[in-house]
């Protein structure tokens, strides 16, 4: 009943056989099941995604007329840019809001921003001196939505000579409504 190859063979040798035959048996079924169970994990890392991506969906197509309004009411109120002129109007702006609470504007600097499909900008750095309750009304009053001045970067720390004293470095920008928009 066995083969004449394996008849041929002595016991230590059909032995080895043996081994080596199951070795490549259970690295191919370990080859194989660490490809099963791969695609297994990608295909439910992938449903997990696309249950995320439609639930984000969902809640998008039921906020849509929320979505609508806001859209709508950029458009009202977003202001379109006439010239440079706007970025010392920015400055102005900001200056009289930091007039209002005290905080002392430095080394004011204005110039233009970036250019995108959905908004332009201008945008002005300054450096501020004051104590921490004004520049968080400062700041609060600066970023009201209507004004559509946002802070592009912040850096905040201690005045080394007065402990009661906040110095802040901020890069402002005004958004206007994209080039060509109604």
């Amino acid at each position: 009943m066995m083969p004449a190859w394996l008849q041929r063979m002595n016991p230590r040798e059909r032995l080895l056989a043996l081994l080596v035959a199951g070795t490549v048996f259970a690295l191919f079924n370990l080859f194989l099941w660490s490809w099963l169970l791969g695609s297994l994990r990608k295909a439910h890392a992938q449903l997990a995604t696309r249950k995320t991506a439609r639930t984000e969906q969902v809640v998008y197509m039921r906020e849509d007329a929320l979505w609508r309004k806001r859209d709508q009411w950029l458009k009202d109120h977003q202001p379109r840019l006439k010239g440079p002129a706007d970025a010392s109007t920015l400055l102005d702006q900001v200056k009289e809001i930091a007039g209002k609470h005290k905080v002392l504007i430095e080394n004011p600097a204005i110039g233009t921003g970036d250019t995108t499909p959905i908004q332009q900008s201008v945008f002005a750095s300054i450096e501020t001196k004051s104590a921490w309750p004004p520049l968080v009304h400062f700041l609060y009053d600066v970023q009201k939505p209507e004004s559509f001045i946002v802070f592009e970067s912040v850096n905040l720390a201690v005045d080394g000579t007065d402990p009661t004293t906040m110095r802040g470095k901020f890069k402002l920008a005004r958004w206007f409504a994209p080039a060509g928009a109604k």
